[in-house]
């Protein structure tokens, strides 16, 4: 099982005052992930801070997808696997990870941001390989749950625009075979408790996709079997979980109409679906960027809607 803590020194570098740290990092595959093809890939972060405003890095390249933990400190056996967005080209760390993480983290659940490998940078299964690391991920929690304090039937999902589209791939292609098992983890289901795409890209239907997206994960000119295979609305099934879908009207830069036909998606197919549609937002704000805004509620929304439906309590499911 891929067990090594990143040196702390590295860890220590990402991090600043007053922003979220993680305890601690996993990698996810013993050595080289599978599908590597360009073995001159490294890991490469870059910082998009503008002076004065709030801590703002990404990854725009990942070789060695991995783990930052953020345990709770108080748990209540629950956990979730956070998938920031990016496009596909890039790993958000800081408001769509690390921010969202410790807010868990202070309520009891103990979160997990995964830095996912980026589709379109030379692996053998592209369109597949997010995936991959989120099943992958998933396998993981449940494999080390007794000793992270968490019950393994009480794992959901949350994801941002890409990280969404990665987020809703996860609750409906959860058996999917994207890699060949390589230890005991994999044994696991990779199948969450409950899943929140939040703005998520779904479709890659050209009428309401995102262009850079769709590219990144499928390349320039996907046929049709490839797009239906990767639009999670075409892929829900009876066994898919509840999902919590959160959008802004005004997002103009992944059409709300992403999050709509999801929605209809999961209702034909009678999933449990809360679905919240604020007037303003636009595309990206997290939880720093609908400050102010009516969006800032989903949080709690999302809060109230999982101890709902048992991840807070094992009594109820």
């Amino acid at each position: 099982m891929a067990a090594s803590l990143l040196p702390e020194a590295a860890r220590a570098a990402m991090h600043t005052a007053n922003v979220p740290a993680p305890t601690g990092s996993i990698q996810l595959w013993p050595g080289d992930p599978p599908g590597l093809r360009d073995v001159a890939l490294t890991d490469h972060s870059i910082d998009r801070t503008v002076p004065g405003g709030p801590r703002d890095r990404a990854y725009d390249r990942v070789r060695m997808p991995r783990l930052d933990l953020f345990p709770a400190t108080n748990p209540n056996g629950a956990a979730v696997l956070i998938t920031p967005g990016g496009g596909y080209a890039r790993v958000v760390i800081d408001k769509e990870g690390y921010e969202l993480a410790a807010w868990l983290q202070a309520r009891g659940v103990s979160a997990f941001v995964l830095f996912y490998r980026l589709p379109a940078q030379g692996w053998a299964d592209p369109a597949n390989t997010p995936l991959a690391d989120a099943q992958r991920a998933i396998r993981l929690i449940r494999a080390r749950a007794e000793a992270w304090r968490i019950d393994p039937a009480r794992i959901a999902t949350i994801g941002f625009s890409a990280g969404g589209h990665l987020c809703a791939d996860g609750c409906t292609r959860f058996d999917t075979r994207t890699y060949a098992p390589v230890d005991a983890a994999d044994a696991h289901s990779a199948r969450p408790m409950l899943a929140a795409p939040i703005y998520p890209v779904v479709s890659m239907d050209p009428a309401i996709a995102h262009a850079g997206s769709r590219t990144n994960l499928l390349g320039p000119a996907p046929d049709a079997a490839a797009m239906a295979e990767h639009s999670p609305d075409r892929q829900v099934r009876a066994d898919t979980p509840p999902c919590f879908l959160v959008h802004a009207e005004d997002d103009a830069t992944v059409p709300v109409e992403n999050s709509l036909r999801f929605r209809a998606a999961l209702k034909a197919a009678g999933v449990p679906v809360e679905t919240h549609l604020f007037e303003r937002g636009g595309h990206g704000f997290g939880l720093r960027g609908a400050a102010r805004l009516p969006a800032a509620a989903w949080p709690e929304l999302w809060h109230r809607w999982a101890a709902g439906h048992g991840l807070f309590d094992a009594g109820r499911r």
